[in-house]
């Protein structure tokens, strides 16, 4: 499948994938590096020491700022956004911004704000309008402002509370390195 670059689109970097959907009115810079069958949804700001995995959606109205790693299959919500400074200040410009990391398979809910240096793990979830000042461990779910630990999430994407039940089934889960499996 061919890329897909929409003609009100200003895209300057020569790294992007193959299948990868780029829509209106999405600004990357050059050096930033998109991956392999990704949606960039419009009105999304990627500067140049941004790097995108495979599969990753990306919905309207993102500012992803440099030293931003967006492992494979994440999900970023609508009108998230990305800080790159904890001591923001308008005449430092020798700082070298923080690396914030959204891991393979995580999802951001619309509207959430993603402090610099925070490291939201593997398939975990952070619920629309939270506020993340800390990292996030791989399959938990949190949520709030300033968002906390509310439970956790399956690959699947089952929520799972702090007792690793689902509240809707009954069905107790263990956590393992592959996230929470149904107890046997």
């Amino acid at each position: 499948m061919e890329k897909f670059i929409h003609p009100l689109a200003d895209v300057k970097t020569s790294f992007i994938g193959s299948g990868t959907r780029i829509w209106q009115f999405v600004v990357i810079l050059p050096g930033a590096r998109i991956g392999n069958y990704c949606n960039i949804c419009s009105h999304v700001f990627i500067e140049s020491d941004v790097i995108v995995g495979d599969g990753v959606t990306i919905k309207n109205g993102v500012q992803i700022w440099n030293g931003v790693r967006i492992g494979d299959k994440a999900f970023v919500g609508p009108n998230v956004t990305f800080t790159n400074d904890r001591v923001p200040r308008s005449w430092r410009r020798d700082r070298t911004p923080l690396e914030t990391v959204v891991a393979e398979g995580a999802s951001i809910g619309a509207n959430s704000t993603i402090i610099a240096g925070c490291r939201i793990g593997r398939y975990a979830m952070i619920g629309a309008g939270s506020v993340v000042t800390h990292d996030v461990a791989d399959f938990e779910l949190w949520y709030g402002n300033p968002a906390r630990k509310r439970g956790y999430v399956t690959r699947e994407g089952e929520i799972l509370n702090l007792e690793l039940i689902n509240s809707r089934t009954g069905v107790r889960f263990l956590l393992s390195d592959l996230g929470p499996v149904p107890e046997i």
